[in-house]
């Protein structure tokens, strides 16, 4: 069994801000944990625009706390988006957040991200893989 909180998480390198200062990323779980997926906490800055894009990763979005846009940017297609509302990116759409006011997400990658990593230039993640520990933990938990 594996227990965590937030607070624990803040201010380590699981936690990862994005070097715009638009958003930031607590890793909850990650892939040294075993389990298949991981699980960040983010949170995305009033007024800031962010472009992903997630070519090695499926992801699933639940926006727990406030209100802003989706763009599909593969379709031009947007989205509303205010607390209760998920987006799945299960077929790697580039895509485009917009937070009106201050957006908590609770994320799910797949595969798992390992904590590492950070948006290119194109705001892709790199594919990186970690052996598991033998303790089921990530090396830096």
């Amino acid at each position: 069994m594996i227990v965590r909180t937030t607070n624990e998480i803040t201010g380590t390198e699981r936690e990862v801000a994005d070097p715009k200062g638009n958003w930031v990323s607590k890793r909850i779980v990650l892939g040294g944990d075993g389990v298949g997926f991981s699980f960040h906490e983010t949170t995305i800055n009033a007024g800031s625009v962010n472009e992903f894009h997630y070519a090695n990763h499926i992801e699933a979005v639940w926006l727990v706390e406030g209100e802003g846009t989706l763009l599909d940017r593969e379709t031009g297609q947007t989205y509303p988006l205010a607390a209760g509302s998920m987006y799945l990116l299960n077929g790697h759409e580039r895509h485009t957040v917009t937070a009106e006011t201050q957006m908590r997400m609770l994320c799910v990658f797949n595969p798992p991200v390992v904590g590492t990593e950070v948006h290119d230039e194109n705001g892709i993640y790199p594919l990186v893989t970690v052996p598991e520990q033998p303790n089921g933990k990530h090396a830096n938990a």
